[in-house]
């Protein structure tokens, strides 16, 4: 590997903190993803060629995956429905049967008609505003990369003469699959995010990454000296000998803190005085089961069911969505799975089932508003949800409710929907708990009422901030107005886990607060019974609890409830958190958990 010729200059470069963990070491820069130069074709006879070029090409990346998947053993199994979507993709016309069209429609070569194709396809999924499905579209980017490659057959990358720290436009968890950890000390992505396949992969096989890092494969040459910090997002590019010291000093903390997290992970998350929180995880797809076992989760407290809807096929068959929540019950048996049903709409809308654009997509037909719109959506997910809670402990959980004839209407839907399972002899869980996410305003006012219905509640703070502060989270001329410690949001919780629990059901609480370590003090003193958050964020939670006072917590939450400023309310939490939490209120943003 070649050090660089340029001068030493020190840089410090922002991206989103996709795996945790620290490296430093030499960047070695993969080749940017620029795929020869375009080419038009000049006559007809040569359509055939580049289409007969396409569908090789084609076959050649499937066997490539397929290859992949026999070389995953068990230890990375879970990842296997990542290599399957991205096979389903390559079968799907999309992508490339719209590319073999183009090559005839525009004259070009495969690769300039393949990325026309994907360039349509981001093209119309750039302008949603949910962070999830933007990162789902990179699993096309990625499988025409794949084509690609095949297309333009080897290429010359740097020689690797030792451990680096790998730097691209854009890994794919194929890539991050193949990385041997002996060689490979992080990465560094130009795109991606935290929720993308790839970050979920560099998480589980412990690769420091870094993602969503514009022109870092411009500013960073092969051999100049890196430093990637995956909990903060930073990247430090030829570090003078102070900074250089203090990471490798930082370094060191976070492995041994990480240790001690090894260790905390599965310890019951119990306060000095033994009251117990049940501590959960969000997740999006089977394949991240795994890591949240791995992290001590005692459950699932939020599975979001849009992934395996939001398909170029469409929804799929309820023998399906059977088998897939089956495996998930199965696998996390005997905790607890809290299955949220469709939260689409808007910007998030199901192939067959579309609706009207909205003006206002946030106030419209979203959620359960569309569940109920599409019965026959939402009768084949709870058939299947039903039919599938015999293999583990199921809870249902319905988004945005917002009043109590709304409820009641899906509660008639659900007592339909089992009385068809009966009839028709097929069998089903008995004993599967129904809630709803409080999340709206009018809710957290009619709570009284609503918790006689049901038999949890689950309050997602992500949207009941926003609805309640009047703040679009993504509106970067009013995010910072997004306050999750504003008084008022703190009084709305209060006002839940008191409807709650004189109505005997557990409130727990699953947005962005629940693995926000500076807010969980807050939580607990306000008599919150669960927490479900990022897997990653468990173990530190966990420690925090343990090191927790029940009834001093509860003095703080009655302190911060009666300050009328946020000023102040975050003035007495941060005295609080320096005087109880030392270890925690010096450490690094990443011990916050991320709150993904």
């Amino acid at each position: 590997m070649k050090k660089s010729q340029f001068p030493k200059t020190s840089q410090k470069l922002q991206g989103v903190a996709a795996s945790p963990g620290i490296a430093i070491g030499r960047a070695l820069v993969l080749a940017h993803q620029h795929w020869g130069r375009p080419r038009r074709l000049t006559n007809k006879d040569e359509v055939g060629n580049e289409e007969d070029r396409l569908a090789a090409a084609l076959v050649r990346a499937q066997q490539g995956l397929l290859e992949l998947k026999k070389r995953c053993d068990a230890d990375f199994s879970q990842f296997m429905p990542i290599i399957d979507s991205h096979l389903l993709i390559l079968a799907d016309p999309t992508l490339v049967e719209r590319a073999r069209l183009l090559i005839a429609e525009r004259m070009v070569c495969a690769e300039m008609a393949l990325q026309d194709s994907l360039a349509e396809l981001e093209e119309k999924l750039s302008g949603l505003s949910d962070q999830y499905l933007r990162e789902r579209a990179a699993d096309g980017r990625h499988v025409v990369n794949l084509i690609l490659k095949e297309l333009q057959g080897d290429i010359d990358e740097p020689d690797q003469d030792g451990p680096a720290i790998l730097v691209g436009h854009d890994f794919s968890p194929e890539d991050v699959l193949s990385m041997d950890s002996k060689l490979v000390l992080g990465f560094v992505n130009e795109l991606g995010g935290v929720t993308g396949h790839s970050a979920i992969v560099a998480r589980t096989v412990a690769i420091p990454a870094v993602v969503g890092c514009p022109d870092i494969c411009q500013e960073v040459v092969t051999g100049d000296l890196l430093v990637v910090d995956g909990n903060s997002g930073r990247v430090v590019v030829n570090p003078d000998k102070r900074e250089l010291a203090a990471y490798q000093d930082r370094k060191k903390q976070f492995e041994e803190y990480d240790r001690q997290m090894g260790f905390f992970a599965h310890l019951p998350a119990e306060t000095k005085d033994g009251r117990k929180i049940a501590v959960e995880a969000n997740l999006e797809m089977l394949e991240e089961v795994g890591l949240a076992l791995e992290y001590g989760a005692t459950g699932i407290g939020l599975f979001r069911s849009e992934f395996y809807f939001l398909t170029p096929d469409g929804p799929p068959p309820e023998e399906l969505l059977v088998t897939i929540y089956e495996h998930l019950l199965g696998s996390l048996s005997p905790f607890p799975v809290t299955v949220r049903t469709l939260d689409i709409g808007g910007d998030k809308q199901v192939k067959g089932h579309h609706c009207r654009p909205e003006k206002n997509p946030a106030l419209g037909l979203k959620a359960i508003r569309l569940s109920l719109r599409k019965p026959e959506l939402f009768r084949t997910q709870l058939r299947a949800l039903f039919r599938a809670a015999r293999h583990g402990n199921l809870r249902i959980m319905f988004p945005m409710i917002t009043s109590y004839c709304e409820l009641m209407e899906v509660k008639e839907v659900v007592a339909q929907v089992r009385g068809e399972l009966r009839s028709q002899g097929l069998p089903s869980g008995d004993d599967v708990e129904i809630g709803m996410m409080v999340e709206v305003p009018s809710a957290v006012a009619v709570a009284d009422a609503l918790a006689k219905e049901v038999d949890f509640f689950s309050i997602g703070t992500n949207d009941l901030i926003q609805y309640a502060m009047a703040v679009d989270r993504v509106n970067e001329q009013v995010a910072h107005m997004y306050n999750p410690l504003h008084p008022a949001v703190l009084r709305m919780i209060a006002q839940v886990v008191e409807a709650g629990h004189n109505a005997g059901i557990e409130v727990g609480l699953c947005g962005e607060m629940a693995g926000d370590m500076g807010t969980l003090p807050v939580l607990l003193g306000l008599g919150l019974d669960s927490l479900s958050m990022h897997p990653l964020a468990i173990p530190y939670v966990k420690r925090m609890v343990r090191k927790t006072v029940s009834s001093r917590a509860e003095g703080l939450a009655t302190d911060l409830l009666n300050c009328p400023s946020a000023v102040d309310l975050r003035a007495r939490l941060r005295g609080h958190l320096q005087e109880y939490y030392p270890e925690e209120t010096q450490s690094e943003p990443w011990l916050a958990g991320g709150g993904v």
